[in-house]
């Protein structure tokens, strides 16, 4: 395995080629804000649905696409267009279908779409009618392009309890079907995660897993409700996490993984920018983090795109993204066994790539033991140029 040690690597900045290459994951990814803009237009033609502006580029305007809003309530303004043609089953299909194959063409490899079915009630579809249509379209984009998708079933703050509680049941019924947990979303300032106990104790009684949006709109607050009330295995963004020295430990401590959005921190304006994004800080500290789209169309993203960011931003180096990649999988909704084989192939992959990166680069940092002042044996990543002619003598003592 290639050397992490920042002291005896050879760091390098990844190229957006190198990026795209890589096998990713896309855990926190919201089914009704990654549609295609093609695809609102179409079916709201087929739907007789009235749309803000009938083009791409004057829709994107109308949902803010990519811009930053004035606040998380004014981001999610833009989810009154899209779930607007979102109430058909064949609509349900073809979104999923969409954000499955759209994530695949960057080598997205695990896909953890998460939405709150009882949005998309408006005609009169069955809850389990709207589940097993993504689900369908999921496994069919599977089948034609080898992206493997699993659901979140999600309530929403501000939303009734009682109807938290019936979308849990939804996630439970559907458990081993292609449902891997549940999830809390929508505006935190004002709906307490803790008003939805019940929905999480359900699923918890039930080993579902679960996730809880918290610390994007609110404080540290938000995130111990999320963790300590409501039992969430893992916390979608995270952000002020910060603010509570305390609690950071804890969730360090405990691996609890941060579904981290960036681009959609900054547009929502949880953070001024992408400067003052605690996402570096959080990363050299210990905590799990991992990168995440949030809504590909409304935030204008791709999960390459997050990680071009978060190179451009924070300076990550080809060891750090590769880190950050593995993140991903080791917090997966997938049982033990099966993720450990699944993260067994992908360090493989993940080290051929930063080899031959390395490589193409002509900085290959060829792991050589070199002899330290004191006499012992210490590994040292150093460019192939500069090995000295003993060390080329001598493969045996050189590993990749």
């Amino acid at each position: 395995m290639l050397s992490e040690n920042p002291e005896i690597r050879t760091p390098l900045k990844p190229s957006p080629a190198f990026l795209k290459r890589l096998p990713k994951t896309d855990l926190h990814v919201h089914l009704d804000g990654s549609l295609r803009l093609e695809t609102i237009i179409d079916l709201a033609r087929t739907q007789n649905v009235k749309l803000p502006a009938d083009t791409p580029e004057t829709l994107a305007k109308a949902i803010h696409m990519g811009e930053n809003c004035e606040d998380l309530n004014d981001y999610l303004k833009a989810f009154d267009v899209t779930l607007a043609v979102m109430q058909e089953e064949k609509a349900l299909f073809r979104a999923a279908y969409e954000l499955a194959e759209d994530a695949a063409s960057e080598n997205v490899r695990l896909l953890e779409v998460r939405y709150a079915p009882t949005l998309h009630t408006r005609k009169g579809l069955a809850l389990t009618r709207i589940v097993e249509s993504v689900l369908d379209g999921l496994a069919a984009a599977r089948t034609d392009h080898g992206i493997r998708s699993n659901v979140i079933i999600s309530g929403i703050r501000h939303i009734s309890s009682d109807q938290s509680l019936r979308l849990a049941e939804l996630a439970v019924a559907y458990k081993n079907k292609g449902v891997v947990g549940f999830d809390l979303a929508g505006a935190e300032y004002d709906y307490p995660a803790k008003q939805h106990r019940d929905a999480f104790n359900l699923v918890r009684n039930n080993n579902v897993n679960s996730t809880c949006h918290a610390g994007e709109a609110y404080g540290p607050e938000s995130i111990r409700q999320a963790i300590h009330l409501c039992g969430a295995h893992r916390i979608g963004h995270g952000t002020r996490l910060r603010e509570d020295g305390d609690l950071l430990n804890y969730v360090n401590d405990h691996r609890i993984p941060l579904e981290v959005c960036l681009t959609s921190n900054v547009q929502t304006r949880a953070v001024k920018d992408f400067k003052t994004h605690p996402l570096k800080f959080y990363y050299d500290f210990g905590v799990r983090v991992t990168i995440n789209t949030d809504n590909r169309l409304i935030t204008d993203t791709t999960v390459t795109t997050e990680l071009e960011r978060a190179v451009e931003h924070f300076g990550f180096d080809i060891y750090d993204v590769r880190q950050l990649v593995l993140n991903g999988f080791k917090s997966a909704f997938l049982p033990f066994h099966e993720r450990q084989v699944l993260l067994r192939q992908i360090s493989t992959e993940l080290d051929d790539l930063v080899t031959a990166e390395l490589h193409a680069n002509g900085s290959l940092a060829d792991v050589a033991i070199r002899t330290a002042k004191d006499g012992s044996k210490r590994r040292r990543e150093v460019p192939a140029a500069q090995l000295t002619a003993a060390e080329e003598a001598e493969p045996s003592r050189i590993t990749a």
